[in-house]
């Protein structure tokens, strides 16, 4: 979501144990090797990439799971960095909180290019695709996203899609939880849902909405880690050289694997 829009949503706390980041030895190496920073997690409700086991809006550590979850677990563990993981709601206020508040990060969010110098980023995590979905047996056609402006669409309020589809000046209409649009769209109450695929599709099952079509694929994007930008460069090495170490070897593709 991205988010999305997205794009393709956690927060991270770095706290060193003693004295300031310039005065702290160096992070140390080798998988499982902890260091003297504890980082915080906090994500939202995003399915398939992160989710509460209950469905609630606020869940920690193993009572949350998804995609990107796993991902970034495993990334910590392999960079040898200590966290706790906390799921909370709404996204706004998450991602605000990782703009302006040293030592803190979302994951997971797109990596566009106005949002490029926001943050460090870490990634990406898995793609998310932008797309227009429509009832089964909805007439609509479209060849491009100007031609989806005479209809109502439905979007995520403060995911990367909506921002895209605001500056397009298209003004969706917006919701607070992305899995509300799947039953809008079929009570007719929008004509197009403006989502990420994979995470709109597997939204529209979890509330029983199955059937709908892609009239529209716009833009392709991948999720990442967002970092606030005081965020030490040294941390920021230690989880990117971590996650590419996973990648490599077939972990990530693993994990997507198992809910895709």
């Amino acid at each position: 979501m991205l988010k999305p829009a997205a794009c393709f949503l956690a927060l991270f706390v770095l706290m060193p144990s003693k004295g300031t980041y310039a005065d702290e030895p160096a992070i140390g190496t080798g998988e499982g090797k902890r260091t003297d920073y504890s980082v915080v997690l906090l994500t939202e409700n995003f399915p398939p990439y992160n989710m509460a086991i209950d469905g609630k809006n606020f869940a920690q550590e193993n009572n949350i799971q998804g995609i990107a979850v796993e991902i970034v677990r495993q990334t910590f563990k392999r960079a040898g960095i200590g966290y706790n993981m906390t799921l909370r709601f709404p996204w706004d206020r998450i991602y605000k909180l990782a703009l302006e508040k040293p030592g803190y990060g979302v994951f997971v969010t797109a990596r566009l290019p106005e949002r490029e110098k926001l943050f460090k980023w870490v990634g990406p995590i898995g793609p998310d695709d932008w797309i227009m979905l429509a009832k089964a047996d909805s007439p609509i056609r479209l060849n491009n996203l100007e031609d989806a402006r005479q209809y109502r669409i439905g979007a995520y309020k403060g995911d990367a899609i909506a921002e895209e589809l605001g500056r397009q000046g298209m003004h969706p209409i917006t919701v607070l939880s992305d899995k509300d649009n799947a039953k809008k769209l079929i009570d007719g109450q929008i004509d197009l849902w403006a989502t990420g695929d994979p995470a709109g599709r597997y939204l529209a099952r979890q509330e029983g909405v199955t059937g709908l079509k892609t009239v529209l694929r716009f833009n392709s994007a991948e999720l990442f880690l967002a970092l606030n930008r005081d965020t030490p460069d040294e941390v920021v090495q230690k989880l990117q050289t971590a996650l590419d170490q996973l990648r490599k070897e077939g972990v990530v593709d693993s994990i997507l694997a198992k809910y895709l």
